[in-house]
């Protein structure tokens, strides 16, 4: 591997969707849009979420291993207009199958 290379542009530059979505989503959080991302493959939405973490962009995720309160929790974050943080998370990962 090579030492100054970033996981992240590696990421967009295998994948011509996530070229568009790199594109996209600092325009729309500049616009304060929110966004949902659905996916039918959880291991689709861990890839998404690795990107996110890289790109440093604050996500939730909601997928058939999140039940009951936790899935609660993480609707109530995502709807939030303020955050302890700072910053509230504007990307919601969402299995179809959940």
């Amino acid at each position: 591997q090579q030492p100054n290379v970033d996981i992240a542009d590696l990421m967009v530059n295998t994948s011509g969707k996530f070229v568009l979505l790199d594109k996209l989503l600092p325009r729309l959080k500049e616009e304060g849009h929110r966004i949902l991302i659905f996916s039918q493959f959880k291991i689709m939405l861990d890839i998404i979420e690795d990107y996110l973490h890289h790109r440093q962009y604050k996500c939730e995720r909601i997928d058939g291993s999140i039940t009951g309160l936790k899935r609660q929790a993480a609707i109530d974050r995502f709807q939030s207009k303020t955050s302890k943080s700072g910053e509230e998370p504007f990307i919601m990962l969402l299995s179809t199958r959940a």
